[in-house]
């Protein structure tokens, strides 16, 4: 079951805006690293977006923190991706009660696992 169209709106409106505040200003560094979300389903995954190493003109998402809504305990559940490509709940924070929370847990990145 995915978001409701509403909760959607709102959830948008939070990624955007975090988006903007953490992403290079300079508009020639955004072609070397920017950032981004996905929402799929009840899941929002934040990435960057990198050109490949070896070949620029491919273009690379990484992701580096996903929060999972759920609903039965209104909740969202946060996870971080380690370096074997598996989520792992963020055991200091585990759950976030509104996506700011999330967002704002993500910035602090308190034990660098989201940011490095």
């Amino acid at each position: 079951m995915s978001l409701s169209p509403l909760h959607t709106v709102d959830i948008i409106e939070s990624l955007e805006n975090f988006v903007a505040m953490i992403r290079p200003k300079d508009e020639a560094i955004r072609k070397k690293l920017d950032y981004g979300y996905r929402i799929d389903g009840q899941s929002i995954t934040l990435h960057e977006i990198r050109p490949q190493w070896d070949n620029p003109e491919v273009i690379r998402e990484h992701a580096f923190a996903k929060a999972t809504y759920i609903k039965a305990s209104d909740r969202w559940k946060i996870y971080w991706l380690r370096s074997n490509l598996k989520w792992y709940l963020y055991e200091p924070s585990p759950t976030a009660k509104n996506i700011q929370n999330f967002l704002s847990i993500v910035k602090a990145d308190e034990h660098h696992c989201f940011f490095g």
